[in-house]
């Protein structure tokens, strides 16, 4: 058998630090090259074969990835959270985090992460590019109610929003005049744009090849909409990498960190370490659950008699998980099947 080289890369917007290394830990090569697919085309002619890579999870490790793939025999992305050896380090820079990472793939310590597929990690950018445009809209109606509390005007706050009610106010309202009415015409151009925009993006997904049949399916779990069913299907990906629900509750951020020593146990608040996108839509979606759901209505109920409302939001979030897992794991429609109450004979 030919021997293994291996690789760790540093990667950085403008200068990837490579360190290559045999199984032995001899030292072959190291240094730095510019982070361009031609530089690294070049890099490649020169490395010994076979080889295997990994490198840390950054938002420049993407297209590396994509482009080292068909030429490595394994490639490898490392969590950032995980790499203590690197982050605990007294002296750091980019040659030693390079030889680090090299050393943690070659002893088989490389704490990896999971990877999306190139399609999958394509849609979920659209996706994440939907949410900007959705928290921008936000940002605009907002300015919209400030700029009228500042010149004092009074205004129907549910009714603000409504093309035909802004118009009648702007034309009927004398304490606005012609500079604010400018902006106000101005930022409700923005929002309007926005919402075209973002509605054309979600249409997209909701049509792509790869997609329609999952969300499809999710879809048919009680308050889950096409945008929860966009985000978990993007965002997870390819959902047997979660070996139980715990783990993907976990992953979505909807449970707590715990702190154990000897006899002490601390629970913390929701971590920190989570999905953020999944979390935020699985909690908005949480909210809304107990309108469309009978069972998650009284799952609601029973959590918020013990008289913490957030609490019961959790305990719908995390079973919308499990439905969530379920439906897509087997790859079937999510059925309810009613219980009943049978007497012995």
């Amino acid at each position: 058998m030919e021997p293994m080289y291996y690789i760790g890369l540093d990667v950085h917007k403008r200068i990837i630090s490579y360190c290559v290394k045999d199984a032995s830990g001899n030292l072959h090569a190291e240094g730095s090259l510019p982070a361009t697919r031609l530089d690294l085309d070049r890099w490649m002619k020169t490395l010994p074969q076979p080889w295997t890579a990994a490198m840390e999870a950054t938002m420049f490790t993407g297209w590396i990835y994509d482009h080292l793939q068909p030429h490595a025999t394994a490639l490898k992305v490392a969590h950032p959270l995980m790499l203590r050896a690197i982050a605990a380090a007294k002296k750091k820079n980019d040659r030693i985090d390079a030889r680090k990472i090299c050393d943690c793939l070659r002893c088989d310590f490389l704490p990896e992460c999971y990877m999306a597929s190139t399609a999958i990690r394509e849609r979920r950018r659209t996706l994440r590019y939907r949410n900007l445009l959705v928290r921008q809209m936000v940002q605009m109606k907002i300015k919209i109610s400030a700029l009228l509390m500042e010149a004092g005007v009074s205004y129907n706050k549910q009714r603000l929003h409504k093309a035909g009610y802004f118009r009648e106010l702007l034309a009927s309202n004398p304490d606005i005049d012609a500079g604010l009415g400018a902006l106000l015409r101005l930022c409700r151009e923005t929002v309007v744009r926005l919402g075209k925009t973002e509605s054309a993006r979600v249409r997209s997904l909701e049509r792509d090849a790869l997609l329609v049949e999952r969300v499809e399916r999710l879809m048919t779990i009680p308050a889950v909409g096409p945008i929860t069913a966009l985000t978990w299907a993007l965002e997870v990906g390819d959902v047997q990498r979660f070996s139980s629900i715990k783990k993907a509750i976990s992953y979505c951020g909807l449970c707590g960190a715990e702190k154990r020593s000897a006899n002490s146990v601390q629970r913390t608040p929701l971590s920190k370490q989570r999905n953020k996108h999944l979390q935020t839509t699985l909690i908005e979606a949480a909210k809304m659950a107990p309108r469309n759901s009978p069972a998650l209505a009284m799952l609601y109920d029973k959590e918020k008699q013990k008289g913490n409302a957030n609490r019961a939001t959790l305990a719908v979030a995390r079973k919308l998980v499990a439905y969530l897992v379920a439906v897509d794991r087997q790859q079937k429609e999510f059925l309810t099947v009613a219980s009943e109450n049978r007497t012995a004979a």
